[in-house]
């Protein structure tokens, strides 16, 4: 790769026919159309915070350096930014009157600077290496120089990696903030649109279902210009879980396209899922780890050990051995009762407290509570063979 130093361009020079995308929310060109501010590998504008893009404007208007910026130079003789796409949106934005800085205890638009402030960001000096190289290589630098300041996201190095028109498609979709469909998705998808966190999820759940990895699934894409697939099958996961389910705040980040993918073709009782689905919501005392409430119902309630009950405490233990094991000593049989019920050696047997286990006389799952009256001590044995009986 080679690279030459360029000290003789300014942020006015930079921002000539700079062309920002509000739709979007990234800058696109700059230099009076030679310089692309976010090809496709770069990540979204992330300084449109009120502090970032505000924090460059004011390094400007103090005379600080803004650091070092990289343009790869295409073999067309088109400038691409490679490092300093924040910055440059940012003052860019800023000269375009897409938002203002607190300038003498006001707001104050780029217009609205004095003429000498003004001429100051404008003839402010940017020091920029310009670099030539293979695709490779470009790709690598660009990983390398993002290793300080706000760190790529897997899925942002995975768009670097696979940079192209299907990227450029799934982005407009998954990763515009000003997607009407952002507000429902956020329901069951955490994370920041802007940061690639929505496209990596429906990516996850596509390449799960093909039985690949996000980056396989991508590069075999690389090149469509369509992306149907993604799309369709992210809103049929969205579309069963919303059907099914009354929307709760539990829902956001669960596994929706693996639990898509094992129970989408079994049928429920939405009244009933749903009821049940409230009732376990409400019990804060006894379950856990809600977060897998809605796993537990798909899977027909076989696996409570996914809710984490609250089991019963040591006390309770104690005081349902020592009344177990006072009335059988009293009539000859085991202080566990089935044991006590059954025709072998073990029906006379009095076993030690470290040789029970505490169950629910009626199974939490059937409404049973965790609770002295609903305990009973029994043998290990016929403990782990009762199971959710």
């Amino acid at each position: 790769m080679k690279t030459k130093l360029r000290t003789d361009l300014t942020v006015g020079d930079v921002a000539k026919g700079f062309v920002y995308n509000e739709y979007e929310g990234k800058g696109l060109y700059g230099l009076n159309g030679k310089l692309t501010i976010q090809p496709e590998y770069q990540r979204h504008y992330i300084y449109n915070d009120g502090k970032k893009d505000v924090a460059v404007i004011t390094s400007l208007l103090k005379g600080y350096p803004l650091g070092l910026i990289y343009f790869n130079k295409t073999p067309n003789g088109q400038l691409e930014v490679l490092d300093g796409q924040q910055r440059i949106t940012s003052f860019g934005r800023y000269i375009t009157g897409k938002f203002p800085i607190m300038y003498n205890d006001r707001e104050t638009f780029f217009d609205g600077l004095p003429s000498d402030k003004q001429e100051l960001i404008l003839k402010s000096p940017l020091t920029i290496y310009i670099c030539e190289g293979e695709e490779g290589e470009i790709k690598d630098w660009f990983e390398i120089i993002n290793i300080v300041g706000v760190p790529l996201k897997p899925q942002e190095r995975l768009n670097a990696a696979n940079s192209g028109p299907f990227v450029t498609a799934a982005k407009a979709v998954f990763s515009n903030s000003n997607n009407s469909n952002i507000q429902k998705w956020s329901h069951y998808v955490a994370g920041d649109v802007k940061r690639q966190d929505f496209m990596e999820r429906a990516l996850e759940w596509i390449s799960s279902a093909k039985r690949t990895s996000i980056d396989g699934y991508m590069s075999s894409h690389r090149y469509d210009t369509s992306i149907n697939e993604l799309e369709t099958y992210f809103n049929s996961v969205i579309g069963w879980v919303s059907g099914l389910f009354d929307m709760t705040d539990k829902m956001k980040g669960l596994e929706w396209g693996r639990l898509y993918e094992t129970y989408h073709s079994q049928p429920y009782n939405k009244e009933e899922i749903n009821q049940k689905a409230h009732q376990l919501l409400a019990d804060g005392e006894h379950v856990k780890c809600a977060k897998n409430i809605y796993e537990y119902l798909l899977g027909g309630e076989q696996h409570p050990e996914l809710l984490d009950i609250r089991m019963f405490d040591d006390s309770i233990k104690r005081a349902a051995y020592a009344r177990q094991t006072d009335a059988a000593k009293a009539e000859g049989i085991s202080n566990c009762p089935l044991c006590a019920e059954g025709v072998y050696n073990n029906r006379t047997r009095i076993y030690l407290p470290s040789e029970m286990d505490a169950d629910h006389v009626t199974a939490w799952s059937r409404g049973g509570s965790t609770s002295i009256e609903n305990c009973e001590m029994l043998c290990k044995t016929h403990n782990r063979a009762k199971g959710n009986r």
